[in-house]
């Protein structure tokens, strides 16, 4: 499985266009991508239409711009649609990257990883049935 992952960044991807990764700009759904959105970096996800009509989270701060241009803007620390995992504040990156250990290595790995990082996960990660 590759999971790109995009952080967050100061300011919104929707006001600066032109900001947008140009890999960003070319992604398309296929077998075996998943897309990770850290923070405000589901912004950058949402101005390359990634985001459009799929659960997902960013930021507090910027809940609103996503859902405007489009998200379905679903509360959980972690949000997992299957092949677009996104994630609210900065520090909720640390709990998404746990959260791709447990799907792909089991539960055991997960808390081996949390020992290793000395950070225990918290909050909600909500996931698409299916």
């Amino acid at each position: 499985m590759t999971v790109p992952t995009v952080p967050g960044t100061s300011s919104s991807a929707s006001s600066t266009p032109s900001g947008i990764p140009v890999s960003l700009t070319t992604a398309r759904p296929r077998p075996g991508l998943t897309m990770g959105g850290i923070c405000t970096g589901a912004m950058l996800l949402s101005a390359a239409k990634i985001t459009r009509g799929r659960p997902c989270t960013t930021h507090f701060a910027a809940r609103e711009d996503l859902a405007g241009e489009g998200g379905k803007l679903t509360y959980g620390r972690v949000v997992d649609d299957g092949d677009l995992i996104t994630c609210g504040g900065v520090t909720s990156g640390l709990d998404l990257a746990l959260w791709l250990v447990e799907r792909l290595y089991g539960p055991a790995a997960a808390l081996r990883a949390e020992m290793v990082l000395e950070h225990e996960r918290r909050g909600t990660v909500w996931r698409a049935e299916g």
